[in-house]
């Protein structure tokens, strides 16, 4: 059951009439998995008295409504961006409503274009005098809450959120494994006929930037005095932060004249970079939007979703069997990656006469959430970055999902609590929607795209390989930078 705060909650504000979900509460406000940390403050300034009012939502697609929903038009991210109020009567893809036309993106609504909250620990924690990783929580506990707690007096807000990363917990340690792979793999392969040039896209508050630039300042200047980093962020509120903390730290580093920031999507990327270079995505691949694709489970043909926003603002999603060039794309795609690759094998025999017995039968499968931006982002490194070498990690799976495959996490905070909620189709800008990454179909689809090999690594042996353990090591012999983020996995290109 609900607890009176979530029900209070979805009441005021985040089920509104297109978003009734089903939430629990999260156990803690740290955690050792991306799904309770991410996130940005904003509030309900402008909303209408309708969109404020708490609506169940009807779980049944209205067909006697289809020829009204026919009439409405097919609407993108490129279309919309430049609206200030959510859109109605409207239809779109999937990935639309995901991505630019309204939850995450859009520039004046969208859940990365208010206020973003990254949590910064301050000084870097001293491990070695911890008595065990449970002391390390304890410890980020506390920061955590002086963190927010600072923020409270400035300007008190319940429905900030609040993301924590693996760059900022364990700083600079984190930054400098990565920095080690760099330096190996410059120094075997380009030094000293080609500069190591860099470009790391999302880079939150600049840490691994700086983290990066002064391991190699400090531990291989004559690598740094090679070295040109590129930040590519999409949120302007970042990218300001990431120039502000560059130009503070420019006193005492000196790296400003050694880094570009260049505040525009990857999408949008219009350079030709022919020179070798390294290309850091790090937690990014969670928050590029998908499809949904639902399977007839006797043919196996694909539909695939379409949200529709009605005149109450309402949401409605169905699935249709005219797929989009994009959605076909990377079915076509993936088939040749991974020929084997069946998320939902075609009923037949005496499964298909059972099936049929069933109360409520549907001939389609669950949806399979299907990564189309990740796709499109291959092909932008693969034409726009010829010779580049990727560095990626991310989360192969993730806890409190949404039904159906590789299904994402949506979730919002209130009062300090993280909340999962049941669909992605909810209120536009206040929920963060991220998916986990399959590396299996992952590393094969970015071969069959880029011709190029990449290796995929569990979180914990990358960096035990890359990393300065002996830093990061508690007294009882206990790894934080080990143990945690057990649900995540580092892709490099070989």
């Amino acid at each position: 059951m609900d607890s009176p705060l979530v029900t209070q909650l979805f009441r005021q504000l985040f089920s509104h009439p297109a978003s009734r979900c089903l939430a629990r509460r999260a156990r803690a406000p740290i955690q050792h998995a991306r799904t309770h940390r991410r996130g940005m403050a904003t509030g309900i300034e402008g909303e209408t008295r309708r969109e404020s009012r708490w609506t169940p939502r009807q779980n049944a697609f209205p067909h006697e409504r289809m020829d009204e929903f026919d009439r409405y038009p097919m609407v993108t991210s490129e279309m919309l961006k430049t609206r200030r109020e959510r859109p109605r009567r409207v239809q779109m893809q999937m990935r639309e409503f995901i991505e630019g036309v309204d939850s995450l993106y859009n520039p004046h609504y969208g859940y990365f274009s208010k206020q973003v909250v990254i949590f910064s620990p301050g000084d870097p924690f001293n491990f070695n005098e911890m008595k065990s990783e449970e002391e390390f929580f304890q410890q980020l506990s506390r920061r955590y809450t002086d963190f927010e707690d600072a923020l409270d007096d400035q300007e008190p807000d319940d429905l900030r959120q609040l993301w924590h990363t693996p760059t900022e917990l364990f700083s600079p340690y984190y930054g400098e494994a990565i920095a080690r792979y760099l330096v190996d793999d410059y120094k075997i392969n380009f030094y000293p006929h080609q500069d190591l040039i860099i470009y790391e896209m999302g880079a939150g508050n600049g840490t691994m930037m700086l983290n990066i630039m002064d391991y190699l300042r400090d531990v291989h200047p004559d690598v740094y005095e090679r070295t040109r980093y590129n930040i590519i962020e999409i949120s302007s509120q970042l990218a300001t932060l990431q120039q502000q903390g560059l130009g503070h730290s420019a006193y005492a580093r000196g790296h400003s004249d050694k880094v570009e920031i260049v505040n525009r999507s990857i999408f949008e990327w219009d350079r030709y970079v022919k020179s070798p270079c390294y290309f850091l995505a790090l937690e990014v691949f969670d928050n590029f939007a998908h499809d949904a694709i639902k399977y007839d489970l006797e043919t196996g043909q694909p539909y695939q979703s379409r949200v529709v926003v009605d005149p109450q603002g309402e949401f409605h999603e169905y699935y249709s069997r005219d797929l989009d060039p994009l959605a076909r794309q990377f079915l076509n795609i993936r088939r040749a990656a991974c020929p084997n690759y069946t998320p939902f094998p075609p009923s037949s025999g005496l499964s298909q006469n059972l099936q049929s017995l069933l109360p409520f039968r549907s001939t389609l499968s669950a949806p399979e959430y299907i990564p189309t931006r990740l796709m499109q982002f291959f092909q932008i490194l693969y034409e726009k970055f010829p010779t580049h070498k990727l560095v990626t990690s991310d989360f192969h799976t993730l806890s409190d999902a949404v039904p159906g495959i590789n299904a994402p996490v949506v979730q919002t905070r209130y009062k300090r609590e993280m909340i999962p909620v049941s669909t992605p189709l909810v209120h536009q800008g206040y929920f963060d929607i991220l998916f986990p990454t399959d590396f299996d179909v992952v590393q094969a689809m970015y071969r069959q795209i880029t011709q190029r090999f990449a290796r995929t690594y569990t979180h914990a042996d990358f960096m035990a390989g890359r990393a300065d353990i002996e830093e990061t090591q508690t007294r009882n012999g206990e790894n934080p930078l080990l143990t945690w983020y057990k649900n995540a996995s580092v892709m490099v290109t070989v």
